[in-house]
């Protein structure tokens, strides 16, 4: 993959394009791996000839990827876990050209046991899913294979395995013929709570209030370090989601259909796109590095 990118020196090496790049031509590649292998690129291409300046290029490359997405969360996870790995390493190296060729093959290692988590988590695992996770995408494969039953969605159908889509509002209409939800994550923080698509905190209330039991699949690559205590204190948070207009206004006074079209166009930038789901209401956490409680997520760090 990393060969294929028609980059010849730092100039003209841009950290955002290269993670598109990524993206774009392994859709199945997440958005974690892809900031990593996007720094491990600018590695080969970086021309600083100091260990201080090169630190401050992938900081400053890391930020501007962050930077570069709405969402930044699950990003984050992977270019602070190759950051942290850099720094550890650095110290430990006297000769700085060495030091580069050590993170360039050490970052090709960290991709490839990043990819294979996920199959090491569909390996552990009527089940309710929400939003898109291409770990637990994967596990409902690796079930369909061992005959087990299940119903899911699109994807899923095209691997021959029969779904069926529920909206977010009938959640609470079908959860008594659920056994178990199961869902991903964008994040996992300090707590042992998530961040994940919006919507996965109501559907944690409906099947707590059913006694059912709600599983994270997740990669270890994806914790954290952040410890939000309700939603607005997501990076995400969006302050004026609860702003109401000024119906007085000539704007909305002209009977004019294009106020409504602008908030029609305006919907989605003012809406959040993840949410946080307390460690209460999460069962088990299915990780590379084993099943885990929720409390169990701050011993592993630690």
């Amino acid at each position: 993959m990393s060969e294929e990118l028609s980059i010849n020196d730092t100039e003209q090496f841009d950290i955002v394009t290269c993670y598109q790049k990524f993206l774009k031509d392994s859709p199945d590649m997440s958005m974690p791996i892809a900031a990593i292998e996007s720094l491990v690129e600018l590695i080969k291409h970086s021309k600083a000839t100091t260990l201080s300046e090169f630190m401050e290029s992938l900081k400053d490359a890391s930020q501007k990827l962050k930077s570069s997405v709405r969402n930044s969360i699950s990003l984050s996870a992977g270019a602070d876990l190759f950051l942290r790995f850099v720094t550890r390493t650095s110290h430990d190296v006297t000769n700085f050209e060495a030091c580069k060729v050590h993170l360039i093959n050490s970052g090709k290692v960290l991709v490839e046991k990043a990819t294979a988590v996920r199959h090491k988590i569909a390996e552990i695992g009527t089940i309710l899913i929400h939003s898109y996770s291409r770990v637990v995408m994967l596990l409902l494969q690796q079930a369909a294979a061992r005959k087990k039953r299940f119903k899911s969605t699109k994807i899923l159908r095209k691997a021959g395995i029969p779904a069926t889509v529920i909206l977010d509002t009938a959640v609470g209409y079908i959860i008594d013929k659920v056994d178990a939800v199961f869902v991903g994550a964008e994040g996992v923080v300090e707590n042992g709570g998530l961040i994940n698509a919006i919507g996965t905190y109501q559907v944690a209330v409906v099947a707590k209030a059913a006694n059912k039991p709600l599983y994270a699949v997740i990669e270890s690559y994806k914790f954290v370090r952040l410890f939000p205590l309700n939603q607005y204190d997501l990076p995400t948070h969006t302050p004026d989601l609860l702003t109401f207009p000024d119906l007085e206004s000539p704007r909305y006074l002209s009977n004019n259909d294009e106020s409504e079209d602008d908030d029609v166009e305006n919907f989605e930038a003012s809406n959040p796109t993840v949410d946080y789901t307390p460690p209460d209401y999460i069962t088990l956490l299915c990780t590379d590095l084993g099943v885990l409680t929720p409390s169990g997520i701050l011993l592993k760090r630690q």
